[in-house]
């Protein structure tokens, strides 16, 4: 069985720390033998969520196509920035919208359920980003998706990554790898079983 990752980051930024980050976790997956979709926040711009905005308009349709990205992988593999603190804004609304009724009818929050998730993050600061990434997986899993144990946070990550992508320490750099290779293997035993 091939495992199919959909995999993004918070961050829209070009050169963004996280999402370099996100990149190493995804090539241990492949390795793996999974199959890694990466989307980007940028590339699917939508509105704050608002009930009212919901009503008035409908969902958008950058978000049915963010529905049935969701709905063909069988796991997340999520990179969070830290902004003061949290989670960004644009990562919160993008799954704020996605958790919404599909063009079936059904709740959004199917295409979370059971799903296997992990999430990584990086920041210039020292703790690396660790209170963003520990707030996106509760919100993962408060939407039903399973977070594996493995995580991992990159503190002064601007000075962290080496010439090739990867990250200077090694010791790190195969830390965050084990968290590619976890969310693949756990999701091959869950759909095993």
């Amino acid at each position: 069985m091939t495992v199919k990752i959909l995999a993004f980051c918070g961050s829209s930024r070009r050169d963004s720390l996280n999402r370099k980050l996100l990149e190493i976790a995804a090539s241990a997956a492949r390795t793996d033998g999974a199959e890694v979709t990466f989307i980007t926040l940028a590339d699917f711009p939508l509105p704050i969520y608002d009930v009212d905005v919901e009503s008035a308009h409908g969902v958008p349709e950058r978000v049915r196509a963010l529905q049935e990205l969701f709905a063909r992988h069988d796991a997340l593999l999520v990179a969070s920035p830290e902004h003061n603190g949290g989670y960004t804004a644009v990562l919160k609304n993008m799954l704020d919208w996605v958790s919404r009724p599909t063009a079936t009818g059904s709740s959004g929050l199917t295409l979370f359920a059971g799903k296997v998730a992990a999430v990584v993050s990086a920041s210039p600061g020292p703790m690396g980003g660790i209170r963003a990434m520990l707030g996106m997986r509760g919100v993962l899993e408060k939407m039903g998706a399973i977070l594996i144990p493995q995580v991992f946070s990159l503190g002064s990550a601007h000075q962290a990554f080496a010439e090739n992508g990867g990250l200077v320490d090694e010791k790190a750099d195969a830390e965050v790898r084990r968290v590619g290779l976890g969310l693949v293997g756990v999701t091959k035993q869950l759909t095993t079983h």
